[in-house]
């Protein structure tokens, strides 16, 4: 079967949605597709073994002309009106742009003759969807994989805020419903969420899980990192909503009631951090709290692999229809999963409500209690303390993909 992939960015040193995107390619691809791959990078990206060819952005139109002058005007005034300009416009002319750029090339590949077309977006931008709107005669054959909810008024407390032309973008998001033959997500429960807005999703729905992608050689590990520790790991970008204070309120009670762990172990934070840097200013020198800023994807699946535990930090909220990008190497590198997030979440759906590593994001007791218990089954062995969760690498990786593949009626 060929698939024609219509992707925003391939690199996946960009944002955790590429790496996703990036995954989902190989993973496609070790199915034996035949894949060709449009991608909006702006730099030139190989994947090994697979077709990629970068799409150009259009130049000297009107749209990309005016797109310069706001950013231009904006970097010199200081002043940000682009909000107002989307009140009327519904899009930035950037976006415009970029998704004219993106049609033009779906436009110049038609004659690759695919039997499906996947677009992937990232963020809350959806270009590539955009752009497959302009043609309707491919619609028959396009499944759209729908990463997160949209348009951002649409996601749960406490993320959810209304943009500038907010009514332009959910008309955006009805479209590509109603317009492509399948859909994907990354989640039952994003896809359930959709729906509620959305009840066309209900029937034309597939659950693409973020897919495991890992290095044949994995580089060694920064100088920062101990092994061989009760090390406590969380990897990612500390977005303002995932607040990392009652995590750490938690760990230092922890050291508190348990001083013998003070000497192996540490609570490593690696990823930016901008958002909460007036608080963790504070342990930037403690000597069990290690917090590092943006290294490179590779080097971060080293240290997964050798933190002794992986955790995911979801915001306090009363639902996380999310999938995290990280899920996917938490669960290959076999290693027991911290789960700090609400009741109804799609980590903990996959994990089983009897798993026992989970606390409310802000409940710094039972975090002391769900730490303590890690670290005692760890100290009686530490070279056995695993996951063990075969069902969810095999949910998270190509054999999984191609069970939901073969549901799909492609012609």
């Amino acid at each position: 079967m060929k698939i024609l992939v219509i992707v925003e960015s391939i690199n996946v040193e960009d944002s955790s949605a590429s790496k996703g995107r990036v995954a989902l390619i190989y993973s496609l691809q070790k199915l034996g597709y035949q894949l060709r791959v449009l991608h909006y990078s702006r730099k030139e990206i190989k994947l090994d073994g697979i077709q990629t060819i970068m799409i150009k952005e259009r130049k000297w139109n009107l749209n990309y002309l005016l797109s310069r002058f706001v950013r231009i005007t904006q970097r010199h005034t200081k002043l940000r009106y682009n909000h107002h300009l989307e009140k009327i416009f519904g899009f930035s002319f950037t976006h415009t742009n970029d998704t004219k750029s993106i049609a033009k090339s779906i436009k110049e590949h038609k004659n690759f003759n695919p039997d499906l077309i996947i677009t992937l977006s990232k963020g809350i931008s959806f270009r590539a969807h955009r752009a497959m709107l302009k043609f309707p005669e491919l619609h028959s054959i396009w499944l759209s994989y729908i990463h997160d909810p949209y348009p951002y008024h649409f996601y749960p407390r406490p993320f959810n805020k209304v943009e500038s032309g907010y009514k332009y973008k959910e008309r955006l998001m009805k479209e590509i419903i109603e317009k492509s033959r399948f859909l994907a997500f990354p989640s039952q429960m994003l896809k359930d969420w959709m729906q509620s807005y959305f009840p066309k999703v209900e029937h034309k729905s597939y659950i693409f899980p973020h897919q495991i992608k890992t290095l044949e050689k994995l580089p060694d590990l920064p100088d920062f990192f101990q092994k061989n520790e009760f090390s406590l790991l969380h990897a990612g970008n500390l977005l303002e909503e995932r607040n990392p204070k009652f995590l750490i309120e938690g760990y230092l009670s922890f050291l508190k009631n348990n001083p013998s762990a003070c000497q192996y172990s540490k609570l490593y934070f690696v990823g930016n951090f901008s958002r909460h840097i007036d608080y963790l200013n504070d342990f930037m020198n403690h000597p069990n709290i290690v917090i590092k800023g943006y290294i490179e994807y590779d080097r971060v699946q080293a240290i997964e692999k050798e933190a002794a535990v992986n955790i995911i930090l979801e915001a306090v909220s009363e639902i996380s229809p999310f999938l995290p990008g990280k899920f996917p190497n938490c669960v290959k590198v076999n290693k027991p999963i911290l789960v700090l997030g609400p009741y109804y979440s799609e980590v903990k759906r996959l994990l089983g409500k009897d798993y026992p590593f989970w606390s409310e994001a802000n409940d710094v007791r039972n975090i002391e209690e769900k730490i303590t218990q890690l670290f005692k089954q760890w100290s009686n062995n530490p070279h056995d303390f695993s996951l063990n969760r075969d069902d969810l690498i095999d949910y998270c990786n190509e054999k999984g993909l191609e069970k939901v593949f073969n549901t799909i009626p492609i012609n």
